[in-house]
C-alpha cells in the first residue's frame, strides 16, 4: 500500500515518480516556494509526443483522485506540447523536448533550490522531439 502523502513535498516527489514509471525523462523537482509563492513546488518532466503527455497527465490525476488529492486545473490536454496540472501545492509541467529547451523553466527558476527525489532521472533519448 502506497505511504499516505501528508505533504507538498511528498506530492512532488510522487508526481516524479508517476512520470517516471510512464517513461518521462529528464524529471526535475524546483522547491520554488520561497521565489514564487504561488505554489510550493514544480515537477518538470520531458515526454517525447503528446500521447506520452497525456497518458502520464491522465495517470498523475487518476492516481491522486484514489488519494484524495484534486487536480485543481489543467492546460494544454488536447494535442499540444506543453501540459501544465495544477495540484495546489505542486504544479506539474510536462513538455515536449523543444518546448523545455525554449521555454527553460529551471533557468528562469534558478534561484529555486531543487529536489533530490531519488529517480532515475532518464536522460531524452538521442533525436527524442526531433
Amino acid at each position: 500500500m502506497p505511504t499516505k502523502i501528508r505533504t507538498a513535498r511528498q506530492l512532488a516527489v510522487a508526481c516524479a515518480r508517476v512520470a517516471d514509471d510512464k517513461k518521462a525523462t529528464a524529471i526535475a523537482i524546483l522547491d520554488v516556494g520561497p521565489v514564487l509563492q504561488l505554489t510550493d513546488y514544480f515537477v518538470i518532466a520531458t515526454c517525447s509526443n503528446p500521447r506520452q503527455s497525456r497518458a502520464i497527465a491522465e495517470e498523475l490525476v487518476r492516481t491522486f483522485k484514489h488519494q484524495g488529492i484534486r487536480c485543481l486545473g489543467e492546460e494544454g490536454k488536447r494535442d499540444t506540447s506543453w501540459i501544465l496540472l495544477d495540484f495546489g501545492d505542486v504544479v506539474v509541467h510536462l513538455l515536449e523536448t523543444a518546448q523545455r529547451e525554449f521555454y527553460d523553466l529551471e533557468g528562469l527558476w534558478a534561484d529555486a533550490k531543487r529536489v533530490t527525489w531519488n529517480g532515475r532521472t532518464r536522460k531524452p533519448r538521442e533525436g527524442a522531439g526531433d
